[in-house]
């Protein structure tokens, strides 16, 4: 039922020129005050902070501007780099689509995902997330690579303007990174550090046996000898990387596109902090998977109409906030 509703609602906006070119994909955890129905409820990373409780695998999958297409549920233990690739299978048969290009976090790529993207029966495009601390290539190959930045958007000048973005390209061997850079968050990120390892030097004065078990300090530390002493190599490698993110893309958008393309993935979070929030889904506390699923869909169906209404709204010129929407 869920299926046939989306598709429907699909059908309904779509016409002869329609192409479901570029979606956005996103998971979180949501937990469950009970046991969480037969199968769903399942111990897992929870992106709630709460390990104690069970929980599950919420995807959503916008389009165009934001638009709801599908929300999926796993168990949740489910790890994010299993549900990619099972997901775009589905967009393809359910919503009778040509093409697609995904656009993900780095939450959801591993080598293999990507093995499965590019073989030859897929060919599916897509702009993801790269791990730049924990690949071997971004970390050593790309971020390495000199070049000059192109600037997208200046510095800003008032609070709401756009956060300030500059961009450049890498080839490793035919594939095809981008390297973003926000100076700002790179001032933020380098500030931050400063005062991390000025607060460490100050305790290593008093003893550092407190300091072993605090993950803020413990990545600046080293051990010499029998005491453990300040990693100053490790803090020239953390400034590589302060303001910047790695994309990996296999279409021929520019750069600039790419890096602008990824940052729409927060339309996918502002769905999530609705949902759980706004739309109050949690607490769940039904004890069967199909009252679950049905809460969750309920949830989805409201954010859809919230989209049109917000979508008809701004037609007529209109910005309000959802509560004065709610209470007219």
């Amino acid at each position: 039922t869920k299926d046939l509703i989306e598709e429907g609602l699909f059908r309904h906006r779509r016409d002869l020129f329609s192409e479901l070119d570029l979606v956005f994909f996103d998971t979180t955890s949501i937990y469950f005050e009970g046991e969480g129905g037969d199968t769903l409820g399942q111990h897992g990373h929870s992106k709630d902070h709460r390990p104690d409780l069970k929980q599950m695998i919420v995807a959503a999958v916008l389009y165009g501007e934001g638009r709801p297409l599908c929300c999926e549920l796993w168990p949740g233990n489910t790890t994010d780099v299993t549900t990619l690739v099972p997901i775009v299978n589905r967009l393809q048969n359910r919503f009778a689509i040509r093409r697609i290009c995904i656009v993900a976090d780095r939450g959801m790529v591993s080598q293999k995902t990507i093995e499965e993207l590019e073989s030859p029966r897929r060919r599916w495009h897509y702009i993801l997330g790269a791990r730049m601390r924990s690949q071997k290539e971004v970390r050593q190959k790309v971020l390495s690579r000199g070049g000059r930045f192109r600037e997208v958007r200046p510095a800003r000048v008032k609070r709401k303007d756009p956060s300030p973005l500059k961009v450049k390209e890498v080839l490793v061997e035919g594939r095809r990174y981008v390297v973003c850079l926000n100076e700002e968050e790179a001032r933020k990120d380098a500030h931050d550090r400063e005062a991390i390892v000025a607060s460490l030097r100050e305790q290593l004065k008093r003893g550092d046996k407190s300091l072993v078990g605090n993950r803020g300090f413990r990545k600046y530390l080293k051990q010499a000898k029998a005491k453990f002493e300040i990693d100053e190599k490790k803090i020239k490698q953390e400034a590589r990387y302060d303001g910047k993110w790695v994309l990996r893309t296999n279409t021929d958008l520019s750069a600039v596109d790419v890096a602008l393309k990824y940052k729409q993935l927060w339309m996918v979070e502002h769905v999530f902090r609705s949902t759980k929030s706004l739309l109050e889904t949690r607490p769940i506390w039904h004890k069967c998977d199909e009252t679950i699923r049905g809460h969750v869909f309920c949830s989805f169906l409201a954010l859809v109409l919230r989209k049109e209404l917000d979508d008809r709204l701004a037609e007529h010129g209109h910005k309000l906030e959802w509560d004065d929407v709610i209470r007219d």
